[in-house]
């Protein structure tokens, strides 16, 4: 799950627990036991997933128990933050966010695992300005350490030949 750039396997534990009660709810409603509140609680639950971005509003009880944890660390702040190019990346990208660099909507979010809703995915934007491209060394100072390379480094015999008897005994 290095894709995703969760800190600990917590992370993914937690995803597959969410994933894992929809999951369980499917099957409840697909079961029929409760069939009193069966269109309500598959209209909540459809809703719920759709405005998180995890599945369409008109999905199926079927297609619901397709779902897997990679779509719901798709829907994380971090992930996103990387995809949509705001960090180069996706470690950087949970350190934007715990700097608090990333706002959703002009409001600081610090939490890298704040699942975003669809909604709310356009207005991701940076909180302060900052300037993440990757900088190449002045030119300058690249030809210095090319030129260093290039000249041998002479040798400690020869150093104190060049330096004479005075300087050697001050040393």
């Amino acid at each position: 799950m290095a894709e995703y750039g969760l800190k600990s396997l917590k992370e993914l534990w937690k995803a597959e627990s969410e994933i894992g009660k929809v999951r369980r709810n499917v099957r409840e409603l697909l079961s029929g036991t409760s069939s009193s509140h069966l269109e309500e609680t598959k209209e909540r639950m459809t809703e719920r997933l759709a405005r998180i971005g995890i599945a369409p509003k008109t999905s199926t009880l079927d297609s619901l128990l397709d779902l897997n944890e990679k779509a719901l660390l798709e829907r994380r702040l971090q992930t996103i933050v990387f995809k949509r190019g705001l960090a180069t990346t996706i470690k950087q990208a949970r350190q934007l966010i715990t700097h608090g660099f990333i706002a959703i909507d002009g409001k600081r979010t610090t939490k890298p695992s704040y699942i975003v809703e669809a909604s709310e995915e356009s207005q991701i934007k940076y909180y302060k300005p900052i300037d993440i491209a990757k900088k190449e060394k002045p030119p300058e100072r690249a030809e210095e350490k090319q030129a260093e390379k290039a000249a041998p480094e002479p040798k400690a015999a020869e150093v104190k030949e060049a330096a004479g008897p005075a300087e050697i005994e001050e040393k």
